[in-house]
């Protein structure tokens, strides 16, 4: 049931590091044109070790937390239950606070991804390559697990790495194939291309965008854009964002903790991008 303006509720995203984030940008937007005017929400800097502490001192007043690295798998042990799609990764990005004291753990990253692309009109792909093998990656492969129907093929730095992705590949049900990092440049081939890399490292991959190429999924948001995205738009590739991600799945985590839906997507997108403008 939808939480009425007048209850003062609160929740919070934990990680370390935790200053960069966006969340309470967001959420704070979706309170504000929701009208859930006694609502907080706030970051608190919190790591694996401290994360059983201050799920401890929350009261009856806390709706729900974002979690970001790296507790996404420390939370696990500490939720009463978590959904498939968190299950499916082994991660959880948000936790729902029940009235009768139950912890619940989703992850919203992979339907975030889902519904960016959607956005994008991107409802199906008959192949995919994915830039890097983090845990990240795996979220990616999660969401390529829905729309994609044949082979996708993740670059990667090591046989390490290799391994874990032809293992996220076997568990979710996904053809995955594994190629050198060397020959990332072939990935921008792909008919849907999703860089989960840190910034920077999808630099030198510029100059190697096709003449016309068709999507880039570039989770990162800040700085923006990437190189890899500019020389794509320049191209007239369709890219989304790590921002288009980040609002998307802070909808679903916003639907869930207040129970009102839809949350206000362009509200959220607005407050998110006048927040990077700003910094």
């Amino acid at each position: 049931m939808p939480t009425r303006a007048t209850d003062a509720r609160r929740a919070a995203v934990l990680g370390k590091p935790i200053a960069h984030s966006l969340s309470p940008v967001l959420h704070r937007a979706a309170y504000d044109e929701l009208g859930l005017t006694k609502w907080s929400y706030e970051r608190f800097e919190v790591d694996e070790a401290a994360l059983p502490g201050f799920l401890g001192t929350l009261g009856p007043e806390w709706a729900g937390l974002s979690l970001t690295m790296p507790l996404k798998r420390a939370v696990i042990p500490l939720v009463d239950e978590i959904s498939e799609s968190a299950a499916s990764v082994d991660a959880v990005n948000t936790v729902v606070l029940t009235e009768d004291g139950r912890r619940l753990g989703d992850n919203t990253d992979i339907p975030g991804m889902v519904a960016a692309l959607r956005e994008h009109g991107i409802e199906q792909v008959g192949s995919a390559a994915i830039l890097g093998a983090g845990a990240t990656a795996s979220s990616a492969l999660a969401a390529l697990a829905r729309i994609c129907t044949g082979e996708v093929v993740a670059y990667v730095r090591s046989a390490e790495r290799a391994a874990e992705m032809r293992h996220w590949g076997e568990r979710l049900d996904v053809e995955v194939r594994t190629a050198d990092w060397a020959d990332a440049e072939q990935a921008l081939h792909a008919p849907l291309v999703i860089a989960t890399t840190p910034a920077g490292t999808t630099d030198a991959l510029a100059a190697a965008v096709p003449e016309r190429p068709t999507t880039l999924f570039d989770v990162l948001y800040h700085p923006w854009p990437t190189a890899l995205a500019a020389r794509w738009s320049m191209f007239g590739g369709a890219v989304v964002s790590g921002l288009d991600l980040l609002v998307h799945q802070a909808v679903l985590q916003v639907e869930q903790m207040t129970g009102h839906a839809p949350a206000p997507l362009d509200a959220m997108r607005r407050a998110g991008e006048k927040a990077l403008a700003e910094r």
